[in-house]
């Protein structure tokens, strides 16, 4: 974590100040969120081909302090309502990200197929898991970061549009959990 708040601390003052282009600006995202939005930083996610109206909810709650996370909140809290559409579409022309090499134990991937298939999460995330609309991209996502999330949705620490996704998540058991971030980072 410290590693990550001080690789966030360089790029901020690596950045310019008054960089001219979003390209410029995002290199700050990118200590973090790792080279074109290819996060290889524990718990941190990967940005590429996140959807344009999920970043832009999600940058608005980290500037108005809805979301908590320090660097976040700091890194946003002088954005304009522009800056924050600028940086959800150039969010959105990111490269997706590539799942692991491996792929994968079956086992594992037909227990979280089960799973997918019972608590119908491809009725919002799609059935690509590519998300839409203010729906999140979790396919390919970091497997550290899926796992993370989704115990948080279960025990409530997150907080969604609505409680779907905590509701969704109570009878799901933490190796369950393991299971769907183990499937949904290794779609191919």
């Amino acid at each position: 974590m410290h590693k990550t708040i001080a690789a966030l601390a360089l790029a901020l003052i690596a950045a310019p100040a008054h960089a001219e282009t979003i390209e410029q600006r995002a290199v700050a995202c990118f200590a973090c969120h790792g080279e074109h939005g290819q996060s290889e930083t524990e718990n941190t996610p990967s940005l590429g081909g996140q959807q344009p109206a999920y970043a832009l909810i999600q940058l608005f709650m980290f500037r108005e302090k809805l979301r908590s996370f320090e660097p976040m909140n700091e890194m946003v809290k002088a954005f304009t309502d522009d800056d924050l559409r600028a940086f959800s579409e150039f969010i959105g022309k990111l490269p997706k990200p590539n799942p692991p090499a491996d792929a994968g134990d079956p086992a594992r991937i037909e227990r979280a197929k089960e799973l997918v298939q019972k608590n119908h999460c491809g009725t919002c995330h799609n059935f690509d898991f590519a998300g839409r609309d203010n729906v999140p991209r979790i396919a390919d996502q970091r497997e550290d970061y899926l796992a993370k999330t989704l115990a948080e949705y279960k025990d409530n620490s997150r907080h969604g549009y609505d409680g779907t996704m905590a509701e969704v998540l109570q009878p799901v058991t933490p190796e369950q959990i393991a299971d769907l971030a183990y499937y949904l980072a290794r779609l191919r």
